[in-house]
């Protein structure tokens, strides 16, 4: 077997500066032409063993083929940024102004890069195939994912698996979650069409503004009065647009808002009460609404049998981690479309270290990762695979 742990340790280095060379490179969304080939460039230069393609112009994906047969396996790592503007001082800030990394996208492709390199050394420990999946815009709905599924790319995979550094737990913890790990994530935009005019003769006018100010007040009534309280639900209005100056009551108030759930029953009232209540409440006062609803990721769901795998798999053979059972949380992946069709594991890696002021939430300008939780991370996938493609053991867990 890999003597793991001093096979991560030796990459550590390597795998360090993966991540900042990433960090202080960021690209949005369905625009991370030099992310993927840098990603591209990065394994051509590991020993040969990898067949490469580009699913799509911005992902690319590097095969791993084993010359006995066996369980054909997928592993995902997301390499996307986000819109916003870094607040760190690093030597490897962001040097792309309004965008960085900042839910560790550029650690999970640090991480896979290495264990694809570790793996490379043991081709001949291994059976079946391994498919390495970069891919691109997990943020931006429709996501990345599920043009990686049309692509065929997929096809004949019997198992697939990603992970996630969070800032919710510490590093060395590892959340483990079985069925439902993650929320549906839906928006809705509702545009109040009135009548505006001068503020001092209201009288001559249908104001949108107290019409959308009752839309948002019964909006909260989904929660509290339509749901059962057993079902996570929660609608959040985001942001109100309206209005050019002090003395104009204007024509159009647009409110726009997400919905976050693990049912699809709530899923459903949820967009039907949102419609009735803004509808309602315009019709009454007079005005005209245009009302949408998307939706967008629908909640990845863990295999159960590939769960107690991996949780059984982790207490025995890893001894620096301490893996827990874990609630879902409320944040969307566009990780939903492959384990739509494939039985898929999720894992939540911990990245948090209060002592180094490592605490700021994802999608925060000051969010930082503990790079530490890298090396977990690596020891965890080259387990995992070394586990799941080993030459003495082959199982299926097929649905």
């Amino acid at each position: 077997m890999i003597n793991i742990n001093e096979e991560v340790k030796a990459e550590f280095k390597t795998t360090v500066e993966y991540r900042r060379h990433l960090h202080q490179n960021p690209e949005l969304s369905f625009k991370e032409f030099k992310t993927a080939d840098f990603i591209e460039r990065t394994l051509k230069s590991f020993e040969p063993g990898l067949k490469l393609s580009r699913p799509t112009p911005t992902s690319v994906m590097a095969i791993l083929k084993t010359d006995i047969s066996g369980p054909i396996i997928a592993i995902r790592a997301d390499i996307d940024a986000l819109p916003i503007e870094e607040d760190n001082n690093l030597s490897y800030k962001s040097k792309n102004p309004g965008v960085m990394h900042a839910c560790g996208h550029d650690g999970h492709t640090a991480m896979l890069l290495s264990t694809i390199k570790i793996l490379l050394k043991h081709k001949e420990e291994l059976k079946g195939e391994i498919r390495f999946i970069f891919q691109h815009a997990e943020e931006l709905p429709p996501g990345g994912g599920i043009e990686i599924v049309k692509s065929g790319v997929l096809e004949g995979v019997d198992e697939t698996y990603s992970m996630h550094l969070t800032s919710n737990f510490a590093t060395g913890k590892l959340g483990i979650c079985s069925g439902i790990l993650t929320a549906s994530t839906d928006g809705f935009e509702i545009t109040i069409k009135g009548k505006g005019g001068h503020s001092s003769m209201p009288q001559q006018c249908i104001d949108p503004i107290p019409i959308a100010a009752q839309i948002i007040l019964n909006i909260q009534t989904i929660v509290s009065r339509n749901t059962d309280p057993s079902k996570m639900l929660v609608i959040s209005v985001c942001s109100i647009d309206s209005g050019t100056a002090y003395n104009i009551i204007p024509n159009n108030v647009t409110l726009t808002g997400s919905v976050r759930t693990f049912s699809k029953d709530s899923r459903t009232l949820a967009e039907r009460r949102l419609k009735e209540i803004s509808e309602g409440i315009c019709m009454a006062n007079g005005a005209q609404i245009e009302f949408k609803y998307n939706r967008g990721y629908d909640s990845v769901e863990n295999n159960p049998k590939l769960t107690d795998f991996v949780e059984k798999l982790v207490i025995n053979n890893f001894p620096g981690a301490k893996p827990f059972r874990m609630e879902p949380i409320t944040p969307g992946e566009d990780f939903c479309y492959y384990s739509e069709k494939y039985p898929s594991f999720f894992m939540e890696i911990g990245a948090r270290n209060e002592e180094k002021g490592i605490v700021f939430p994802h999608h925060n300008p000051k969010y930082l990762m503990d790079e530490n939780a890298l090396a977990v991370g690596v020891e965890y996938l080259v387990l995992l695979i070394s586990s799941r493609c080993n030459k003495k053991q082959l199982k299926s867990f097929k649905k």
